[in-house]
């Protein structure tokens, strides 16, 4: 299992600005392999449900909360813009949103749902600080909400990615154009229960057919 590393230029904070980095406010590769997060069973369903659901573009952010059953529960999706990347500003917008869709977990002696995080940005599919800060704070708002952490999947123009599993795909891509839930096999079962975002849009033509 292994990442590919953008160069210096294309990460998003530095540590002169009081970024992550200096406050430890991102993971990286090696401690997000490490931490045990779960498998997707079907990353590419995943990927294509929200992608048709949320249609996100470059700087977009679906937070999406999954079942026992891989089923979508809730999902969020919001543009966050940062002159410098810092997990902890990401851990609230996330949390923010978490908590607009979904009651939390803390009651449970250990989580039953699962919250994944699918970002398009701009550049390729190697990790880059911005990511590192993203997955601190998806962890970090998981465990603030009763959830378990699952995967990060990043969206580009080459496509998806799993960071930390090696899995991908060409399509769907940031370049892409959403598809209608019921033009594709990759839709969740059963229909989420709480959406932010485009996805009230997406489920509305859902129902109108």
């Amino acid at each position: 299992m292994t990442f590919g590393f953008a160069p210096p230029s294309t990460t998003s904070l530095t540590t002169a600005t009081g970024g992550a980095s200096r406050h430890g406010r991102l993971l990286e590769p090696a401690e997000w392999t490490a931490a045990g997060i779960p498998l997707l069973r079907n990353p590419r369903e995943v990927v294509s449900g929200l992608h048709s659901r949320h249609g996100p573009v470059p700087s977009t952010a679906v937070i999406a909360v999954l079942g026992p059953e891989e089923q979508l529960v809730a999902s969020a999706s919001f543009v966050q813009r940062s002159a410098t990347a810092d997990g902890w500003e990401y851990r609230n917008a996330l949390l923010s949103r978490l908590r607009r869709v979904l009651p939390h977990d803390l009651r449970r002696r250990t989580p039953v749902r699962t919250a994944v995080l699918l970002y398009c940005r701009e550049g390729d599919e190697r990790w880059t600080e911005e990511d590192g800060a993203w997955m601190w704070g998806l962890r970090d708002a998981c465990t603030l909400h009763g959830l378990r952490c699952g995967a990060y999947i990043t969206l580009t123009r080459g496509g998806w990615q799993v960071l930390g599993e090696g899995r991908g795909g060409r399509r769907p891509s940031s370049d892409s154009r959403p598809e209608r839930l019921g033009d594709t096999a990759a839709e969740f079962a059963p229909i989420a229960l709480h959406t932010g975002g485009g996805a009230a849009e997406a489920l509305r033509r859902t129902a109108a057919r």
